[in-house]
């Protein structure tokens, strides 16, 4: 969970009115980040360009790492014999599950 100091909380109402200061601050980095409240509830987040440049990029490489997982999932399944295949009947059998209801 993200926390905000006092004066990175702004109502939409005070964001429009400061619109152009707030965005300078920002891209200038003197304001790390503004929270938009609208009826006390946080809406959306101000940030620079640079930090969500930044996001996205670790964004893509946590991507990039579950696809290597799961790449290396599929490759040790696609090994087994198929011989050792377990029915999705023989599964319900053992744990008791009525396939009809399902």
């Amino acid at each position: 969970m993200v926390h905000y100091a006092q004066n990175e909380l702004l109502s939409i109402t005070d964001f429009t009115k400061r619109i152009a200061t707030i965005v300078k601050g920002v891209k200038d980095e003197a304001i790390e980040k503004i929270g938009i409240l609208k009826n006390n509830r946080l809406e959306a987040v101000l940030i620079s360009t640079t930090e969500y440049e930044k996001l996205k990029y670790y964004e893509e490489i946590v991507e990039a790492l579950e696809n290597k997982e799961l790449l290396s999932i599929v490759e040790q399944r696609s090994a087994t014999p198929l011989s050792e295949y377990v029915t999705s009947e023989d599964m319900a059998k053992k744990f008791n599950i009525d396939l009809t209801s399902l």
